[in-house]
This record gives structure tokens, C-alpha cells and sequence, in this order.
């Protein structure tokens, strides 16, 4: 994070959206500083995409008070909206233009646009720089996708699920760019399903189930305090694996230690990861 972490890019309280008789956002408060990368998580339908939405002045509120870069969003000015990049999840660019030819086109529309090649470079698609979009895999539009997102050097990223259609390498790159980016000082409100990646990225969290912001906190944090015990698991002297779910582990592995008189077969002690608890606070627990 930067020097000015203690600032908040995003503050809001109190928001509500209702569509017809269906409640979409129902009081989310988020206060994210400067700097900071922040994952929001929650199940389809809890009301991620319309928060990324509000905070981008694309979609109004109902109730509730949105500050974003010190302004509201539903007043937003040019200039305002020259320093909000967003990669919203069903994206598409012009299908006979190139990747590099439509590069230089979005920089065109920012005062002070990162190097189009740099981009290009930053999002693995050097190789394809000269081939039209409508050649691209999927995955390769979702690169580019996230190129048109960073070509105006916000200084807030908002990225709605960025890397579905990835593959596991370019994934792995995707979370490099975030880092550099997080290091340049750029404030990134990342959602996402996928849980290892909140986790690599996130300094802060927020899980939202059913319109509500239901957990916040760093990672481990959510672990520990919403993570219920351990689990352990050996095997007996009949060959038979067993599994204790206990509060307790270091008594129970140490009673196990008595029982064998040292070396405890197959032993291992697994503590809640964060899937555990994401699935326990939007009430998906048995699902598994």
C-alpha cells in the first residue's frame, strides 16, 4: 500500500438497489483505502456486479451515499471517469481491429495513457498484437479485455471477474500485473469466484450474501475467526484411516502421540481454508 492508505478511494454507506420486487443491494457499507487490494466475494446474485456498477457511475442507487476518488459517482465528470478503469465480464471491442490497432484507439481517450505496447506486453499478447479480434480465443479477449482496462492508468481498477476463460499460466500472469500495478500505487476492487485468487491478491476482503456485506476483514483474519477447528486425521493400528474434527488439535495429536508411543501413522491436521468459511458465511456449507 501506499503513503496515503489511511485516504479512502472508495467510501459507502448504507447502499440499496432494488429491481422490481427483487432487492439486489440491501446496505452495503465498504471504505477502501488508497492503495489497497480489495477482493468482494459472494455467490452469483449477491449483489457484486451492481455495487462495481454504482461505484463506476454506469447504474444509479436507491438509497445510500457513494463516494468514490472524492466524488459521487452519479455526478461524475469526464475527467472523473479518465481515472476509473473497469473490466466488467462480458466486455467486446471492435472484431476486425487489431489487438495493437485497438490499444492505441482506447489510449486516445485518456489524458495521460500507459505506452499501448507496454500494455500489450503487461497482458501476455505481444504474439497477437497484429492479429484481428475476431481471431482471439477466448482467453485472449479476456487479456485484452483487461488492456483496455489499464491503457488510462486509473488510479482505481475495477475488475468484475477478470480472469474467467483463463487458463492456469494466464492467470498466474493476471495476478503479476496486479502486483505491479498494486506496487505503482493503483487502487483495485477485485470479484471474483475464484478463492486462491482473492486470497493471493487481497489485502482486504468483504464476502456478500444476499445484498449484505456479511464478513470483512484480511484474509487470515476470516479464517481465524470464522474457521471452526481443525481436522485431524492418522491411521489406526488396524490400517483403518480415522478423522477427528476437534478444537483442540495439539491435545488430540498429542494423546494420538501416547497411543503410539511416538510416530503417529498417516497423521495430518488440515485447518478451515477460506473456501470453508466463504461456503459457511453465504450459507453454502452442505453444498459441498
Amino acid at each position: 500500500m501506499t503513503a496515503h492508505a489511511n485516504e479512502r478511494a472508495v467510501d459507502v454507506r448504507g447502499l440499496r438497489k432494488q429491481y422490481g420486487d427483487v432487492t439486489a443491494v440491501d446496505g452495503i457499507d465498504l471504505g477502501i483505502r488508497r492503495g489497497e487490494v480489495f477482493g468482494l466475494l459472494g455467490p452469483n446474485g449477491a449483489g457484486k456486479s451492481t455495487t462495481v456498477e454504482i461505484l463506476q457511475g454506469q447504474r444509479t442507487r436507491d438509497a445510500g451515499e457513494v463516494m468514490v476518488l472524492g466524488a459521487d459517482p452519479a455526478a461524475a465528470t469526464r475527467a472523473w471517469r479518465s481515472r476509473v478503469g473497469i473490466v466488467w465480464q462480458d466486455e467486446s471491442a471492435p472484431a476486425e481491429l487489431t489487438v495493437r490497432e485497438t490499444v492505441r484507439h482506447f489510449a486516445r481517450y485518456y489524458p495521460r495513457p500507459r505506452d499501448p505496447e507496454e500494455v500489450i506486453g503487461l497482458v501476455g499478447l505481444e504474439a497477437k498484437a497484429s492479429s484481428r479480434i475476431k481471431a482471439l480465443s477466448g482467453g485472449q479477449r479476456r487479456r485484452l479485455d483487461v488492456a483496455l482496462g489499464v491503457i488510462g492508468g486509473p488510479e482505481l481498477l475495477l475488475l468484475d471477474e477478470p480472469t474467467t476463460g483463463f487458463d492456469p499460466a494466464a492467470r498466474r500472469q493476471f495476478w503479476d500485473l496486479i502486483r505491479l500495478l498494486a506496487d505503482e500505487g493503483t487502487t483495485i476492487l477485485l470479484t471474483t469466484h475464484y478463492l486462491e485468487e482473492a486470497e493471493a491478491l487481497a489485502d482486504r476482503l468483504a464476502v456478500v450474501a444476499r445484498g449484505r456485506v456479511v464478513a470483512e476483514g484480511v484474509p487470515a483474519e476470516l479464517r481465524d475467526r470464522y474457521g471452526t477447528g481443525a481436522t485431524v486425521t492418522w491411521t489406526d493400528t488396524g490400517g483403518t484411516p480415522r478423522t477427528e474434527r476437534t478444537d483442540t488439535p495439539t491435545k488430540t495429536v498429542a494423546e494420538l502421540m501416547r497411543r503410539f508411543d511416538g510416530e503417529i501413522p498417516g497423521l495430518r491436521v488440515s485447518r478451515p481454508t477460506l473456501e470453508d468459511v466463504y461456503l459457511r458465511l453465504t450459507g453454502q456449507e452442505d453444498a459441498r
